[in-house]
């Protein structure tokens, strides 16, 4: 399956956002913080639907694109580059392996596709 890699990352990524709204990660963003829980958490989902439109969009009617997946590739090294600059912030709930294991993996994942592909 042409890239592997890329879907598996995608896949983290995915099931991390869901992990996302049980640790509340807006109130680490800046600006959406500011919002409180219940517009954060609202403007946190609306966006979320969407970017995943977007990038289902894209990969559906571009036919994987492949310079549109190099771009979600750099994005999945980028958000695990974020969450560790983040990693002190004192609202921060990603605590556990598993939470850690989704964004580490979905960087890792970014970066092999873009070295191997």
């Amino acid at each position: 399956m042409e890239h592997l890699l890329f879907f598996t990352g995608l896949s983290f990524l995915t099931v991390h956002e869901m992990d996302a709204i049980r640790c509340k990660e807006w109130k680490i963003f800046p600006g959406l913080a500011l919002l409180g829980n219940k517009r954060g958490y609202l403007v946190f989902i609306l966006a979320h639907i969407l970017l995943f439109f977007i990038v289902f969009y894209q990969l559906t009617y571009n036919h994987g694109n492949v310079g549109f997946i190099k771009g979600i590739d750099i994005f999945l090294i980028a958000h695990t580059g974020l969450h560790l600059l983040f990693l002190k912030h004192k609202k921060n709930e990603f605590k556990g392996w598993l939470s850690w294991m989704l964004i580490i993996g979905a960087g890792i994942l970014g970066l092999a596709d873009l070295l191997i592909v």
